[in-house]
């Protein structure tokens, strides 16, 4: 009886092992799903970081004329070098889009989304603008009080003395580039005279309450590509920048 008893008893304990280590192992796996789900999701990403956004302090003083993308992003970078060393060691990108070119071939347009990498940014304060490209477009959290300049002060935006809510950027919503029949870059953003350039509101607001009023990126066409002509409808030639790397 007694042997009977010490089998029974020890087909006991190696069954509560097993159990033990099968509900160890299915634990294992679903922190190994949630944990990849977080990745894909973005839920893992810091609340804060350095940063890898911000407005520019000023335009280039050109109107819309800002050397291309080329002195655009230079702008960029010289910006966020002067202002924080660690910042300027990373690679900046205005968030502008280029329409392409009808032809035999024709070229394809430049978008900026695709221009300033894949996220996270923050801004001068540390805080969290967008997880992603996709987050930036459809979740982010740009705002008078977030979207800072480079020095980390707040942007005039409307109701404030000069408004410079307008920030050019050439961009549909998706932050992709619009058809080449009409301009909306100011001639690929060399033009400080002729064409027009779209631009977004960096407060999220203007004179309706139409969703292109409340539009980051865009809002409206610029009433020209001079200076003067961009402070007429409320802007100074500022950008958006990006860290790219």
């Amino acid at each position: 009886a007694n042997m009977k008893n010490r089998i029974a008893l020890t087909l006991v304990t190696v069954a509560s092992v097993a159990i033990v280590a099968g509900c160890s192992t299915v634990k294992s796996a679903t922190d190994a799903v949630s944990r990849k789900a977080a990745v894909v999701t973005g839920s893992d990403v810091p609340a804060t970081g350095p940063m890898s956004f911000f407005i520019t302090s000023a335009g280039m003083g050109n109107g819309a004329d800002l050397g291309g993308l080329e002195g655009a992003d230079a702008h960029c970078q010289s910006l966020a070098t002067s202002a924080d060393a660690s910042a300027g060691s990373r690679t900046w990108r205005a968030y502008l889009s280029v329409p392409g070119k009808f032809g035999n071939p024709g070229e394809p347009g430049i978008h900026a989304r695709d221009r300033i990498g894949s996220g996270p940014w923050y801004n001068a304060k540390g805080e969290l603008i967008a997880k992603s490209v996709e987050d930036l477009h459809n979740g982010n959290s740009i705002g008078k009080a977030s979207a800072l300049d480079e020095n980390g002060m707040e942007v005039n935006g409307r109701g404030d003395k000069p408004n410079e809510h307008d920030i050019l950027t050439g961009s549909r919503a998706d932050g992709t580039a619009f058809a080449p029949q009409t301009d909306t870059t100011c001639k690929a953003w060399t033009s400080s005279d002729e064409g027009s350039a779209v631009v977004g509101h960096h407060d999220r607001t203007g004179p309706l309450s139409d969703n292109w009023s409340k539009s980051w990126n865009f809002s409206h066409q610029s009433a020209g590509c001079s200076q003067e002509a961009l402070v007429k409808t409320g802007g100074s030639g500022r950008l958006y920048c990006f860290a790219a790397k």
